[in-house]
C-alpha cells in the first residue's frame, strides 16, 4: 500500500526520533500531536444542518454545538473557520457578531 506524501514524511519523522520503536509511554503525546481535522464532507455536513434547521445567519455558538453533536468532541477553532468560510463562500448569511478567531476577545 502506497503512503501520501504527508504520511510518508510522518513516518519518517518518527522513525528519526525513535529508530528502536516507539517507547509505550509516549504513544500518548504523540497522538496528541495528531490533532483531528473536520473532513470536507463533515463540513458540508454542519453547513446542511444549519440550513435545514433554519439556523440563517448562522452563528459560531449553532456551528460548534453541531460539530459537537457530529463528532462528540469539543469544535477546532479551525473547523469553525472552516464552516464559516464554507457559508460565506455558498453565499449564506453569518450572523454580525460573529468574528473571526483573531477577531475575539479571548
Amino acid at each position: 500500500m502506497a503512503l501520501s506524501g504527508l504520511l510518508t514524511k510522518i513516518v519518517a519523522w518518527l522513525r528519526a526520533g525513535y529508530p528502536q520503536g516507539v517507547p509505550d509511554r509516549d504513544y500518548v503525546p504523540l497522538f496528541a500531536l495528531l490533532s483531528r481535522r473536520l473532513p470536507e464532507a463533515q463540513v458540508r455536513q454542519v453547513v446542511d444542518a444549519l440550513i435545514e434547521q433554519g439556523a440563517i445567519p448562522a452563528d459560531r455558538v449553532d456551528v460548534g454545538v453541531l460539530i459537537t453533536k457530529l463528532t462528540n468532541e469539543m469544535p477546532l477553532e479551525s473547523d469553525i473557520a472552516r464552516v464559516r468560510e464554507h457559508l460565506l463562500a455558498a453565499g449564506w448569511p453569518i450572523d454580525d457578531a460573529w468574528s473571526e478567531p483573531d477577531e475575539d476577545d479571548g
